[in-house]
């Protein structure tokens, strides 16, 4: 199996857990994945976010996916418990389809590590 097979057999395997545990079974997005990313890493699972503090959710799990890759590294957790990042290297200049490769790859790794899936 090559890659690319393999990427997108374990992606379509975290889309289908993600959307019955979370939407239903209605297809989750990547940006849906990415907030839910977030809001695990935040640890504050039972509240309600404000749209701004949903877009930093989105920006802590892009960190904590890239951070593998070099691009972002944990630089503390503030009193309210946010993680901040610092960045380490500029994110490359990707065109949109390889944008979506590298975060699905990344997300796919995540859950990997957290062993959600295999």
């Amino acid at each position: 199996m090559s890659r690319d097979e393999k990427l997108k057999e374990r992606w379509d395997l975290v889309v289908e857990k993600l959307s019955d545990q979370f939407a239903d079974g209605d297809p989750l997005d990547l940006d849906a994945i990415i907030y839910l990313i977030g809001v695990q890493e935040l640890g504050q699972l039972n509240r309600r976010f404000k749209k701004d503090q949903k877009l930093d959710l989105m920006h802590i799990a892009i960190c904590k996916l890239l951070a593998p890759y070099g691009f972002y590294e944990l630089d503390f957790v503030d009193d309210d418990g946010w993680p901040h990042y610092k960045v380490l290297e500029t994110l490359p200049h990707l065109k949109a389809g390889e944008q979506s490769v590298l975060m699905k790859e990344a997300i796919v790794n995540y859950f990997v590590e957290t062993q959600y899936i295999n």
